[in-house]
């Protein structure tokens, strides 16, 4: 994994290989934050972050690294999570927060608000389309979700949906 941008600029922290996580292509994730920087976040602003399925925190990451104030990510398996909070500590990462949790728990106890919502949950997740309607009511007025999924996915019918872009096998749905 290595950060592109930012404060973390050109870091590469390796992952270990017994990961079951599916981490976003450097490809994809270069075309998201191309998309996110030049259409819908001002990073200037200290924008504040929830990255739900964490994995391997690169996308929470590289949020943090461009300036985000804040970004929590939440993370459920044990080992993910632990790889998680020692990269925190070595980067000291003030302002990234790894916490141990069920996405979906989080979603409905959390009483925060954020300017971005990102989710990359596994592709076969069994409810991942009802993760738009779970998530949305934590974004802030204005704020964008970012939902990553595979290409038999749609969320265009979606009341919130704005705009779908995919890099290879990875798809991501925007949404208000």
């Amino acid at each position: 994994m290595r950060i592109i941008r930012g404060k973390y600029k050109g870091r590469h922290i390796p992952t270990p290989t017994n990961f079951k996580a599916r981490p976003t292509t450097d490809f994809a994730k270069e075309g998201l934050f191309n998309i996110l920087e030049n259409v819908y976040i001002d990073f200037d602003a200290s924008p504040t972050a929830l990255d739900l399925f964490a994995g391997t925190g690169s996308i929470g990451l590289e949020l943090a690294s461009r300036g985000c104030g804040k970004v929590v990510s939440v993370e459920k398996d044990f080992k993910h999570w632990q790889f998680l909070a020692r990269v925190q500590k070595e980067l000291q990462a003030k302002e990234w927060l790894p916490l141990k949790g069920d996405a979906f728990k989080y979603l409905q106890t959390s009483k925060e608000h954020y300017d971005i919502i990102f989710a990359d949950p596994p592709y076969a997740l069994e409810n991942l389309a009802s993760i738009p309607d779970a998530a949305l009511p934590l974004l802030k007025e204005g704020g964008l979700m970012i939902l990553e999924h595979g290409v038999r996915d749609d969320f265009s019918n979606h009341p919130r949906f704005i705009e779908h872009r995919n890099y290879g096998s990875v798809n991501f749905s925007f949404f208000r």
